[in-house]
């Protein structure tokens, strides 16, 4: 009797610190019906990966494999999938938030979730893109309908999201105000953000004036006060999905919109990043790369807050 092949994934049995984390191995998945079983070279690591290892947020109860970043290669078809054949390289995002177990060394995905890897990138380059290119093109173009010449604020702009939303709203024609500590304002002019302000220092809602779109990374009363911001008609559009009424309430009152949002899995978006990329207009910045065996570590580093850019799983 055969046995299916194993594979290595990251689990852990009960909510904590990065030392919960596990490398176990595991029956490798099988691609069902419409789906692809992706081996995967590398994964991004999230804020939203600390949330949910450390405290249950939206996912089922441990053990689980978190990730939902994934850049590898197509290893075996599902029946019915056309679109995609075995060595094929690919990068997608599993569904949020309920698709997690992208630290593992393959996963098996609905085919529709991924789109052809940019041939400009390697698949770490790749790995680091979908969740913060997603979040961040979600919120600027699909919510926020960013036109060229539009002021834009974004906060944490070093940050995952940020970094890349900033790329993207340069290349749609905005003028960029980011805010981030001075030390990393240099990485901000690079990214090409026309202003840099520094929260330590300076009131972002004294400074940033006549606004069009604000992504807000980080919620609460910086949510509250990036109204503030706005000229009339303007937008906030916040990736912090919980809070109180008063956001919108107080947006209303102010004559500007306000929304809350998650990342959803979009192929076709993510098709249009994958140009973006190619074109030269959006680059992650990697600020570390652990293989899997050291995610621990690797979870460790992104909770001190520090690095600017992505921190990427490598495994192979």
């Amino acid at each position: 009797m055969s046995t299916s092949p194993m594979m290595r994934t990251s689990t852990q049995r009960t909510l904590g610190g990065p030392e919960v984390l596990e490398i176990v191995e595991v029956q490798r998945p099988e691609p069902r019906t419409n789906e692809v079983l992706v081996r995967v070279h590398a994964a991004g690591l999230n804020p939203t990966d600390f949330k949910h290892r450390a405290a249950k947020r939206f996912i089922e109860d441990p053990p689980f494999t978190l990730g939902w970043d994934v850049s590898g290669v197509v290893e075996k078809v599902g029946i019915g999938v056309a679109r995609f054949a075995p060595g094929d390289e690919v990068f997608g995002m599993l569904p949020y938030p309920f698709g997690h177990g992208s630290h593992a060394e393959f996963v098996a995905a609905p085919a529709r979730l991924f789109t052809k890897k940019p041939t400009s990138v390697d698949h770490v380059q790749a790995g680091a893109l979908p969740l913060v290119s997603l979040t961040a093109w979600q919120a600027l173009v699909e919510n926020a309908n960013l036109q060229p010449g539009q002021r834009v604020l974004v906060h944490a702009a070093a940050g995952g999201v940020g970094h890349i939303a900033v790329q993207i709203a340069k290349a749609r024609g905005a003028y960029v105000i980011g805010t981030a500590s001075a030390g990393k304002h240099e990485f901000l002019r690079e990214l090409g953000a026309d202003e840099a302000i520094d929260y330590h220092a300076e009131d972002f809602a004294e400074v940033a004036k006549d606004i069009d779109v604000v992504l807000d990374t980080i919620g609460g009363e910086t949510q509250m006060r990036s109204l503030r911001t706005l000229r009339p008609g303007g937008i906030v559009v916040s990736i912090v999905p919980m809070g109180s009424d008063d956001f919108y309430r107080e947006a209303e009152a102010l004559g500007v919109r306000a929304v809350r949002m998650l990342v959803d899995a979009s192929r076709s978006q993510l098709a249009s990043i994958a140009e973006l990329v190619d074109a030269g207009s959006v680059r992650a910045r990697i600020a570390a790369t652990f293989p899997l065996a050291e995610i621990a570590a690797a979870h460790a580093l992104g909770e001190t807050g520090r690095t600017a850019g992505k921190i990427v799983i490598t495994m192979v």
